[in-house]
């Protein structure tokens, strides 16, 4: 089971950018994949997550509106979009993978202990 996390980079507030999760070895299409990030000096936090089971989503309050995540079975990717960024949405961003179901109030996982596969991280920078 492989992540690879992909599009990071600079860009100015209010600028935006679209960061790829692409697995190999395995399908995507029935696990929760996870969003997360961690700025300098930070632990890392969730952003977005998405269900395998149904394709339903989590995003942190701080996101809400901005980010929006989706996922391509065909390309065996998950997406982040990423608009309107600000400053403090630099960090390294990481994509996971769990097998875990919704909880019993139809939630999807998105806490990291809930996250068994991980990839590398990709880095964004925005600049004020």
């Amino acid at each position: 089971v492989q992540l690879q996390a992909s599009g990071g980079g600079l860009v100015q507030s209010g600028g935006s950018l679209r960061l790829s999760c692409t697995a190999s070895g395995f399908s995507l299409e029935s696990y929760a994949i996870g969003w997360f990030r961690q700025a300098p000096g930070k632990e890392r936090e969730a952003v977005s997550c998405i269900s395998g089971e149904d394709d339903s989503t989590h995003y942190r309050d701080a996101v809400k509106g901005r980010f929006t995540i989706s996922r391509d079975s065909a390309k065996n990717t998950v997406y982040l979009q990423m608009n309107n960024l600000k400053p403090e949405d630099t960090g390294v961003y990481y994509c996971g993978a769990t097998e875990r179901y919704n909880d019993y109030e139809g939630k999807v996982a998105c806490r990291q202990y809930e996250y068994d596969h991980w990839g590398q991280g990709t880095l964004v920078t925005v600049s004020s």
